[in-house]
C-alpha cells in the first residue's frame, strides 16, 4: 500500500529532529508571546483538526510559562475556611492557550489547536483560527457552522476539544456528573 505525505508527516513528529526543534524554540521565545504565522508547521495535524489554506484561515503560535496551577495563598480577606491552597486547575495547557488567543483577537473563532514544542520554560502551540466574517467562510458548508452566534467564544465556555477534554466530557459514563456541566450535575442529585 502506498503510503502519502501527511504519513510521513505524522511519523517525523514522533520522533522530531531535537537539535532543529531546539533552535526554532530559541527564535520562539525570543518572539512575541502571540506570533501569527504564515502556514502551519505541522501540517498533517492542522489539517486533521479542520484547517484549509484559504482566506479565513489564520495559525497563531503561542508561547506560555509552564510551572504549577496551585493557587496562590490569599494575604488578606478571607476567613480561615477559604485560605486554602489545595486546589489545582483543572484545565490544561491546551485550553488555556485557546483561550489567550480567543482574548487577544476577539475578531476570530478558536477552532482548535495543538502542540509544537515545549523546552523548561515554555510550551508552544499552534491554534487554528476562522474569521468568521470572511464571505470564503460563510460559504463554505464544512465550516460556516462556526458562524453562527452559538458557537461564538467557544474556548471561553469550554467548547473546544481541549475544554471538553478537561471537563470530562469524553468520558460517556451515565453515573457521573459531568454533563451538561458539574454544578449542573450535583444540583440534579441523583
Amino acid at each position: 500500500m502506498v503510503k502519502g505525505l501527511y504519513h510521513y508527516l505524522r511519523e517525523a513528529w514522533k520522533k522530531p529532529d531535537m537539535k532543529v526543534l531546539r533552535e526554532r524554540m530559541i527564535e520562539w521565545r525570543k518572539s512575541d508571546v502571540f506570533t501569527k504565522v504564515e502556514k502551519p508547521l505541522r501540517l498533517d495535524r492542522a489539517r486533521a483538526l479542520g484547517y484549509k489554506d484559504k482566506k479565513g484561515f489564520v495559525i497563531i503560535r503561542i508561547r506560555l510559562k509552564r510551572g504549577g496551577h496551585k493557587r496562590t495563598r490569599p494575604n488578606k480577606g478571607r476567613r480561615s475556611k477559604r485560605l486554602h491552597t489545595r486546589k489545582t486547575l483543572k484545565m490544561s495547557y491546551k485550553w488555556i492557550a485557546e483561550q489567550r488567543v480567543a482574548r487577544k483577537y476577539k475578531n476570530l473563532e478558536v477552532l482548535n489547536s495543538y502542540q509544537i514544542g515545549k523546552d523548561g520554560v515554555s510550551y508552544f502551540y499552534e491554534v487554528i483560527c476562522v474569521d468568521a466574517s470572511k464571505p470564503e467562510i460563510k460559504n463554505d458548508k464544512k465550516i460556516n457552522w462556526i458562524c453562527k452566534p452559538k458557537n461564538q467564544k467557544r474556548p471561553m465556555r469550554g467548547l473546544t476539544s481541549a475544554g471538553k477534554k478537561s471537563r470530562g466530557l469524553r468520558n460517556k459514563n451515565p453515573t457521573s456528573k459531568v454533563r451538561p456541566s458539574v454544578r449542573a450535575g450535583k444540583r440534579r442529585g441523583k
